[in-house]
């Protein structure tokens, strides 16, 4: 199993620091409003690659983070003039709604910078008393110049960073690129006592305090979006190893840009979807199917036009799924078992997530699954109930239980020879009499109408199948 680390900029074999147990620190949300369809993407994706390192019998430990005291807060409960504490409870009580709705499992822990303030004052103290922050009018900075290896994971250059940053005039840094660990109070403003004065955290800060006091001063993955490689997660390194001594992360992944219709999402653009607008038009999966299309680490370009495609692809595997769950339930125990290796199939599932978490590749190989099987059925339904389940335990297991694309929640198809609504039951019957009598006329009439109000008729040696359609 291999994954690109940003750190190296390069492919490594997946080796945990202390196997089988895998320490996962992803950055969530700052509270102060929906969050984006571009931080679903990282949400969900963040979401698969835990699903898998389970699926492949690793113990997981997997960390997101709410920060929950920041200037957006700020800002938001001044306009609205309310308390920041509201602010940060009323949206990270959305944000929790709303990844369930994207089916994105909990994680084992949700820190709170808020509720880590101890930690961040020790780890500021252990910086300043190595000499590595300094403290100025009740602020207090991280020295850049103090860290050797700064801009390893970026890759940008101190002296570069330094001549770009020259515009920035703030006397109390000695280095325009210096940050705060801490900043002191004011007015109105949430802060907390300190050695320095009253006041709160800087974001960085936050980050490393809380994932090292979750999984320790070193530990496997550490995930965001593309845009946190600089400057926050650059300074989380220099933080925590400056504090420590001690490498970091042993692997980086970052999630790739998310653009509308080519543009880059922004609200002065108009083209600004919150996760919580889009899954009130399409399921979770379509979202899920969506992002799993495409290499967490590329680019993806996201438009309605889009999402209608892929959710007829759902519309696939969620027929395929309730036909042989319906198939299932109906079969006896004997029959026969077609000539199918279905271990081939999870063989190139487990191919293509090894490699970076490749899921297009894994799509691909289910779709590929799903039309094999789909070829064996029409030409004889007569297998054992063996089968079946080995090909739902296949589904449940891949498609839904690492990619998370299957509506398992619909009711599973039901033929004509099964326990049916009686007035479709009747219609079938009309139709299968009509098609008897050539009248196709009448059977397509029959087919066109249930088709409207959401049924297909799937026609097999064995009867007619009755499929709801997503």
């Amino acid at each position: 199993m291999k994954i690109y680390n940003t750190l190296t900029k390069k492919k490594e074999e997946f080796v945990p620091i202390n196997p089988p147990n895998v320490g996962i620190y992803v950055c969530g949300p700052t509270v102060y409003d929906y969050f984006h369809i571009g931080n679903a993407r990282s949400f969900v994706m963040a979401d698969i690659i835990q699903r898998y390192l389970r699926y492949k019998g690793f113990k997981v430990k997997f960390v997101m983070n709410l920060t929950d005291v920041d200037d957006k807060i700020i800002k938001k409960a001044n306009e609205e003039g309310v308390d920041a504490k509201e602010i940060a409870e009323r949206f990270s009580q959305a944000f929790f709604e709303d990844i369930g709705k994207l089916k994105v499992r909990k994680a084992d822990v949700y820190p709170k910078a808020t509720e880590h303030i101890t930690e961040i004052v020790e780890l500021i103290k252990k910086l300043e008393n190595k000499g590595i922050a300094y403290r100025t009018n009740g602020d207090v900075f991280y020295d850049v110049l103090k860290f050797d290896e700064y801009g390893k994971l970026s890759g940008k250059k101190i002296d570069e960073l330094e001549s770009g940053a020259r515009v920035e005039i703030n006397e109390k840094k000695h280095n325009p690129l210096d940050f705060a660990l801490w900043k002191s109070a004011k007015p109105t403003e949430p802060h907390w006592e300190s050695p320095w004065g009253e006041g709160r955290p800087g974001w960085h800060i936050e980050c490393s305090a809380m994932s090292m006091k979750h999984l320790g001063e070193t530990f496997d993955i550490h995930a965001g979006g593309h845009d946190l490689i600089f400057p926050h997660h650059e300074n989380e390194i220099a933080q925590s190893e400056g504090a420590t001594g001690k490498p970091f992360v042993k692997y980086w992944i970052h999630f790739g840009f998310l653009n509308i219709r080519d543009e880059k999402m922004s609200k002065s653009l108009g083209n600004f979807f919150t996760a919580r607008e889009i899954l009130k038009k399409y399921p979770p999966e379509t979202i899920r199917l969506l992002f799993s299309q495409t290499h967490y680490a590329s680019p993806l370009n996201f438009s309605e036009e889009l999402l209608n495609s892929v959710n007829k692809g759902l519309e696939k595997i969620t027929n395929f799924y309730q036909t042989v769950t319906g198939l299932e339930e109906k079969t006896k125990e004997t029959g026969g078992y077609p000539d199918f290796d279905i271990k081939k199939y999870y063989a190139d599932f487990e191919n293509a997530m090894d490699d970076d978490f490749n899921t297009p590749k894994a799509v691909a190989v289910i779709y590929d699954f799903i039309k094999v099987v789909n070829k064996l059925i029409s030409e004889n339904t007569d297998y054992s109930k063996e089968f079946y389940r080995d090909v739902i335990g296949f589904m449940d297991k891949t498609a839904e239980g690492v990619l998370g694309i299957v509506k398992v929640d619909e009711t599973p198809a039901e033929s004509s020879t099964g326990k049916i609504d009686e007035l479709l039951n009747l219609f079938v019957k009309i139709r299968s009499e009509a098609k008897k009598n050539k009248n196709y006329e009448i059977a397509d009439l029959i087919r066109d109408e249930l088709g409207k109000l959401g049924y297909i008729l799937q026609d097999t040696k064995d009867g007619t199948v009755i499929k709801k359609k997503v």
